[in-house]
């Protein structure tokens, strides 16, 4: 038994978009990164067989990953949506699913552009701004129930951007923050490990489709997001801080 097998709580976090500030898309100027936290006894007894139960309400086996752009695209193990009907079974299942499940949602997303016209040469990385403001919430989450320990799962993306991502990890739980002490930040035992979307995670799943529902969220709040008010009550709140932070 490892460590990270004792703690109360795992976390999954997923991407949405890049965090390049050179080349930016306009159609979609945003980084974001998705996390939840979930109890591990709930992931076990509840999150993993619910969507083993989704899955295999419309496939023969349990091995579909259910990956927000394919689903949107109705792209391979999807393409069974291009029927109406078969495509609101399956939305109107997914919603039910997720929106019963037990997790903490934290969202951060750097609007790219504001980002840079506002600080030109000296804009801070998307990757280490998100991250930071992601992580001073779940600190504050983590305090907040009485636990120190935090196993984080992230979807591997090649050895260069894990390493990015590993490093601006380290940087935070070891230096700290603006607003946090690296005295806070070093109370907590949080291992970083990162598998491949192949490897059919659940918890990487649930991060992965609430990812995109908040970026559209971001991008076009007046429009209509039936995906997001799925998502809306799980997001982290507790006295005045929130899981949903956007900047700038």
């Amino acid at each position: 038994m490892s460590p990270a097998s004792d703690s109360r709580f795992i976390a999954f976090f997923d991407e949405c978009g890049d965090h390049s500030l050179e080349k930016i898309d306009t159609d979609f100027p945003l980084f974001v990164i998705s996390t939840v936290i979930l109890e591990r006894s709930a992931y076990i007894e509840t999150v993993v067989p619910a969507l083993n139960r989704l899955k295999l309400s419309f496939w023969p086996h349990e091995g579909v990953n259910l990956h927000s752009r394919d689903i949107r695209k109705q792209h391979g193990d999807f393409s069974f949506m291009r029927v109406p009907e078969y495509r609101k079974a399956m939305l109107d299942a997914l919603s039910e699913t997720i929106g019963a499940l037990p997790f903490t949602l934290f969202i951060t997303a750097i609007r790219k552009t504001k980002h840079k016209e506002r600080y030109g040469a000296n804009a801070t990385s998307p990757y280490d701004l998100a991250l930071t403001y992601t992580f001073e919430r779940v600190l504050h989450f983590l305090e907040g129930v009485g636990e120190t320990s935090l196993p984080v799962t992230a979807e591997a993306r090649g050895k260069i951007e894990d390493n990015e991502l590993a490093a601006a990890f380290l940087r935070i739980v070891t230096e700290g923050t603006r607003f946090h002490s690296v005295e806070r930040f070093r109370t907590l035992n949080c291992p970083l490990s990162f598998r491949r979307k192949s490897d059919n995670i659940a918890g990487m799943q649930v991060a992965d489709l609430c990812a995109y529902p908040a970026a559209r969220q971001v991008l076009k709040p007046d429009q209509s997001n039936q995906a997001y008010e799925v998502i809306k009550p799980h997001i982290y709140r507790r006295n005045s801080v929130t899981g949903w932070k956007v900047f700038p």
